[in-house]
């Protein structure tokens, strides 16, 4: 459904995207991870028609980028954070004008302002929500005409947990309906939740790509575990092939002795994956 192929762009004589290639499949939530500054929203506005790019090409449902009509963005969902709000329209009303341009009655409306969980603010004006509202109504704008594709991003950024995870949810029943998502977030544990795929970009360049928990597995160099004793200290112990026996025999010892409460893998998470690769943190 998304073919990317050595995407660059430069604004003056920074390259803000470096030979960028990925492609996303049919029913997947599609991740694009990495810290602010990296490239994400320009890649976005590349991919939604919104930037001209310098070299390479892209593809959306067969059609290059650069050719895409206006009958053909209208089955995209955009949800960005300075796709701004009318401030003084009411909730219904936000949605009402791009209803009309959509085609879309009342009837979707509604049922979108429930989706959600803004049924209760149908009257209220846009500028007297909270955050959390307005990127919940940002929400149901972009999810608004059941498009194709669905590009959101950083949907959850200086949101609250409970918030959160209510988007999560949206989001997944989108995917569940047949939407494809392509979501941009710097959030690693957001990443690990949703994404079916990703690719880690850090300036502008794609460093490494997969599914999560193999990107993972991936560079689990160290194999290590770690023990919680009776007494909650933690100990971490290193089973590669050199230490083996050693770690075994410390298990054992915890285990004759009564002092182990629990024994658990410590993999690596997509955050010293990107800290390997990079030298970077995702949250900067």
């Amino acid at each position: 459904m998304i073919s990317v192929t050595g995407i660059s762009k430069r604004f003056g004589d920074k390259k803000v995207l470096d030979e960028v290639s990925f492609s996303v499949e049919d029913g997947e939530i599609f991740g694009l991870l990495g810290p602010s500054g990296a490239g994400k929203t320009t890649l976005i506005r590349v991919l939604t028609g919104q930037l001209k790019f310098e070299e390479g090409s892209a593809m959306i449902n067969g059609r290059e980028v650069g050719k895409l009509t206006g009958t053909d963005k209208k089955k995209f969902g955009i949800m960005m954070d300075d796709f701004g709000l009318y401030e003084r329209l009411t909730c219904y009303q936000n949605l009402k004008v791009f209803a009309d341009i959509y085609g879309v009655g009342d009837a979707e409306i509604a049922a979108v302002l429930k989706e959600v969980k803004l049924e209760d603010a149908v009257k209220k004006e846009a500028k007297k929500l909270s955050k959390g509202m307005k990127e919940r109504l940002r929400l149901a704008r972009a999810i608004l005409a059941h498009p194709q594709v669905l590009f959101l991003d950083e949907p959850t950024s200086g949101l609250d947990p409970q918030t959160g995870n209510e988007i999560h949810e949206i989001i997944r029943k989108r995917k569940d309906a047949g939407t494809i998502i392509f979501l941009t977030t710097h959030n690693m544990t957001e990443a690990e939740k949703l994404c079916d795929h990703l690719v880690l970009l850090n300036e502008g360049k794609i460093v490494e790509g997969g599914v999560p928990k193999e990107l993972c597995l991936r560079y689990d160099h160290q194999k290590r575990i770690e023990l919680v004793t009776m007494n909650g200290e933690t100990v971490s112990l290193e089973m590669d092939k050199e230490n083996a026996e050693k770690t075994s025999s410390q298990i054992a010892e915890f285990l004759k002795e009564g002092k182990l409460s629990t024994i658990h893998s410590k993999e690596p998470n997509l955050e010293t994956v990107f800290m390997e690769l990079t030298g970077r943190k995702l949250e900067v």
